[in-house]
């Protein structure tokens, strides 16, 4: 295990989630403001929009204009150039819960996850898939049997989409076919298969890793935020668990490689993803930190 310095780059909100580094700049979202913030050269978050329905995940179509998942209402919305808000995708018939993280291809094509079931409301658990929306905000599903799809990267080569499973104990990956659907699954890291368990505290009790955001490295191994291991670690394909930084006393839930040189790690952090608790207080934080091994791939 290596040793790293944690820096603080913002903190005094809510939730954080969804990171990215874009156009030399940190961008993020935080689900109890509803705002979407970019971090400016003096080291504040400024607000660029505000979500009503919840923000998640965040990226860009080719043309610079931002897209955004709305969570509660299961739409994917889009920033225009005069700085308004519209529909790019209504997803809802798509979704099993409330949409979630999305990664968005060099061509425009997102792919958005979503929870699957009611998870704030304590219900049973159940898989879903991933959704696809082209440019023309066309959608379709493109993947199924998904524990809770979450983090998501593609390659540098924009051939495989790589995501986490959160309440699956793994990640999985699936080869990006020329249409932009998706290959047959297959695993890119899998601690141990946990069946059709309804019952989420024995699926967390069960599982080696939590594996939230997620964030793809020039030698092809992935940062994931371990949720409630309190730790971001770095694993390679195959399952080896290369780093592992501790951040305890606080969770890490989402993660993004950026800066200059690609090799500043953010970390969004936040005491638990318990809504009530959260909307409560301003614990949310984004950390950082240096690794050795930069960016590649999207986000």
């Amino acid at each position: 295990m290596s040793e790293y310095k944690l820096d603080v780059v913002v903190d005094g909100f809510h939730y954080l989630e969804g990171p990215r580094w874009y156009n030399d700049a940190l961008w993020f979202v935080d689900f109890y403001t509803q705002g979407i913030y970019r971090v400016n050269d003096e080291g504040v978050a400024e607000e660029i929009a505000n979500v009503e329905q919840q923000p998640s995940g965040l990226g860009w179509l080719p043309d610079g204009r931002m897209l955004v998942v709305s969570m509660k209402d299961r739409k994917v919305l889009r920033l225009e150039n005069d700085g308004n808000l519209v529909v790019h995708a209504d997803i809802w018939e798509h979704c099993g819960g409330h949409a979630n993280d999305m990664v968005v291809s060099d061509n425009g094509n997102a792919y958005i996850g979503n929870f699957g079931f009611d998870l704030m409301g304590g219900a049973d658990h159940e898989n879903t898939g991933l959704v696809l929306v082209k440019p023309d905000g066309s959608s379709q599903i493109v993947a199924e049997g998904l524990a809770f799809p979450n983090g998501m990267v593609i390659s540098a080569d924009q051939k495989t989409l790589i995501v986490n499973e959160l309440f699956g104990n793994k990640i999985t990956q699936f080869a990006i076919n020329e249409d932009g659907s998706l290959g047959e699954k297959r695993d890119f890291a899998n601690f141990g298969e946990l069946g059709d368990e309804p019952n989420l505290g024995l699926r967390i009790e069960n599982a080696s890793i939590l594996p939230d955001g997620l964030a793809l490295d020039a030698e092809g191994a992935v940062w994931i935020a371990d949720t409630l291991n309190q730790r971001a670690v770095r694993i390679a394909e195959g399952g080896e668990i290369l780093e592992t930084i501790d951040t305890a006393p606080d969770g890490i839930f989402a993660v993004a490689l950026g800066g200059q040189d690609g090799k500043t790690l953010f970390m969004c952090a936040a005491p638990d993803w318990d809504e009530a608790s959260r909307k409560a207080e301003t614990k949310g934080r984004m950390l950082s930190t240096q690794v050795k091994v930069g960016h590649a791939g999207t986000p």
